[in-house]
């Protein structure tokens, strides 16, 4: 008796394809497109909400077509309380979330995989450029980079657990875009030439700071932007919303390019410098996960991503207790944002990672 897989099909071209590689090879598929946001939101198929009634529709063409089963899930409450209220809390603490890491993490490979019983299915799969393979030794399951360095998405999905893993499908891990996006025009999928979602898919005008505002339900004060010398040099509209890093939209003129380096909260105070003003050798890491290896005792090597488009940097990773890890650079790194993920590799191998925690004060021990 075949196998049976969940597919979650979002309508894009990638998920599309992923079904039609497990059903080529002989899997029992169940396309599965995920309700996230209620029938009022998702009324336009022009909206780029990944439910989106357009995506919705590309989906179940997509299914048809291969003559598979398809269904739709709801989650709009889960979705909400383990996706937007963690990216508004974040940012409301003065820290920069990960809302992709969240869903792969509470979404798809949470409420999604919670079904895998009901449905009597076998494994979850996603149109995630990832690697999947078992440590001969310890035998653990490896988390790895995809073979299409371009594509790679396995830092998104370093917080899954070894029982996820298990459960775990990532059938285009061997391939890159452009081989994808043939195989579905060989196929007649309408998803072929589909544009790839946007980051913050909830977020439907890109107004992120709107959105903030509009969940948090509070207003903001305005305050000084000072430089590292604490000279004024402009005024913020309020606090939320800035990421460390950030160089775009602060309304300043300076001469040269300046970043933010931190959100003075006491002081209601915006704090902006020069590119060196945002680099760092360091930074602590708490609730680590060890994806692919038992927890270490000792420092170890690996090289290191702060965000998901930084090109990952070597360093050593001391770990501090099995969920906190410190990690100093060989080469100073910019913008190092407490909120975001660091994830460890080794080659191609995803070890493990854990979320940027603040800098202490200097009171702390």
């Amino acid at each position: 008796m075949a196998q049976r897989v969940i597919v979650a099909m979002s309508g894009g071209v990638d998920s599309s394809v992923a079904a039609a590689l497990l059903h080529q090879q002989g899997y029992e598929v169940i396309g599965m497109t995920l309700q996230l946001w209620g029938k009022d939101v998702c009324v336009s198929s022009g909206t780029r909400l990944c439910c989106s009634v357009r995506d919705a529709l590309d989906a179940k063409a997509v299914a048809n077509r291969l003559g598979i089963h398809h269904e739709t899930l709801e989650l709009v409450e889960t979705f909400r309380e383990r996706v937007i209220t963690y990216f508004v809390n974040e940012y409301a603490n003065g820290l920069t979330p990960n809302p992709c890491i969240a869903c792969n993490d509470q979404i798809k490979f949470g409420a999604l995989m919670e079904q895998t019983e009901a449905l009597g299915v076998d494994a979850v799969a996603t149109g995630h450029y990832a690697r999947l393979d078992r440590d001969g030794v310890g035998g653990r399951i490896r988390l790895r980079r995809a073979q299409d360095a371009s594509k790679d998405q396995s830092y998104v999905l370093f917080n899954l657990r070894q029982e996820q893993l298990a459960k775990a499908k990532f059938p285009l891990g061997e391939l890159t875009k452009p081989k994808v996006r043939e195989l579905a025009r060989q196929l007649g999928f309408p998803t072929a030439d589909k544009p790839d979602s946007q980051d913050i898919c909830f977020v439907r005008d890109g107004n992120k700071n709107g959105f903030l505002r509009n969940e948090l339900r509070v207003d903001q004060e305005p305050g000084p932007i000072v430089d590292t010398q604490g000279r004024v040099r402009g005024t913020h509209r309020g606090l939320i919303g800035y990421t460390i890093g950030q160089r775009e939209g602060l309304g300043v003129a300076c001469g040269v390019p300046m970043y933010v380096v931190a959100m003075d909260r006491t002081q209601n105070r915006l704090v902006i410098g020069t590119k060196e003003d945002v680099l760092s050798r360091r930074c602590r890491v708490e609730r680590v996960n060890w994806v692919s290896v038992a927890p270490p005792v000792l420092a170890l090597r690996a090289e290191v991503k702060i965000r998901s488009r930084h090109d990952a940097a070597a360093a050593t990773v001391m770990p501090i207790d099995a969920s906190s890890a410190e990690i100093t650079f060989d080469e100073p790194q910019p913008a190092i944002a407490p909120g975001q993920a660091a994830v460890f590799y080794q080659d191609d191998v995803v070890l493990g990672g854990g979320w940027i925690a603040p800098p202490k004060a200097e009171s702390e021990p």
